[in-house]
């Protein structure tokens, strides 16, 4: 008998080692882990990157929109627009009143009327306006701002949601950051954004442990993005955190079964 258990024990340390390790998935936590040990900097024009990811104005946006005179009364006209608090019955709620883009990109502004701003740029719709508005003001400086500049976390992160930002540049690492930063069973390297512009959905897929990240068109974000954080396998595959280990427990006790019994059967 001793001699059948000095031949398994081999096999116990074998078995050991194996449910250790799937026990212990090793999963990449780290960002542009690509970049561990290198001692060379990547250079990236941000201000370029800006200029060319700054997102436009598009149909159904809502836009606050400043004027600045020297006229008192040219203020009051052109500054009739604002938030007003009401309250629902859990909490204040700010009513954020702005200047709607219409179908064909047209916004219904005083005095001037109808002024098309859909498909530039928040600078190039805040020249148009103040070029529009020397003819009735001097030296009027605009200000224009999103309202509904929002872009939707969702996936394994710690707080999923839409949110609404101030800063048309936001990037995807500070969307992230919004919702709670990644969970430990998030896949890294196959965050999917999901774009639409004038009527077009575009797809793309970011690596975060690669510093190419900074580089990509879907580092800078845009209104309405989608961000989804894809679970690894080992997420997909349980139904709930407790029944994690049992097949992994169910196949090792199987297998140690059949060896004492077949270690005992002489």
């Amino acid at each position: 008998m001793r001699k059948h258990l000095n031949q398994i024990k081999p096999v116990w340390l074998i078995l050991i080692t194996v449910f250790f390790n799937a026990c212990s998935q090793k999963r990449n936590l780290v960002y542009f882990s690509d970049q561990q040990g290198q001692k060379t900097n990547m250079s990236v024009n941000v201000s370029k990157m800006i200029q060319e990811s700054e997102p436009k104005i598009e149909p159904k946006d809502l836009l606050n929109i400043r004027v600045t005179t020297l006229s008192i009364e040219s203020n009051a006209i052109f500054n009739n627009v604002i938030n007003v608090d009401v309250f629902n019955t859990t909490t204040p709620q700010l009513i954020k009143m702005g200047y709607r883009v219409g179908k064909d990109g047209d916004i219904s502004f005083p005095v001037l009327g109808e002024v098309e701003v859909g498909g530039l740029t928040i600078s190039e719709a805040e020249e148009v306006m103040a070029r529009k508005l020397s003819a009735y003001t001097k030296n009027p400086i605009v200000n224009i701002d999103f309202l509904n500049f929002k872009v939707t976390v969702i996936g394994e992160v710690t707080r999923p949601g839409t949110f609404t930002v101030a800063d048309e540049n936001v990037t995807l690492l500070g969307a992230l950051g919004y919702a709670g930063d990644l969970t430990p069973f998030a896949k890294r390297n196959n965050v999917l954004i999901v774009r639409e512009v004038s009527g077009v959905r575009t797809t793309g897929r970011i690596n975060l442990n690669s510093n190419e990240l900074f580089t990509s068109p879907y580092y800078y974000l845009k209104q309405n993005d989608i961000i989804y954080v894809e679970p690894d396998k080992s997420k997909v595959q349980q139904t709930d955190q407790d029944n994690r280990y049992i097949p992994i427990i169910g196949s090792f006790m199987t297998v140690v079964a059949v060896i004492v019994g077949l270690a005992f059967r002489k």
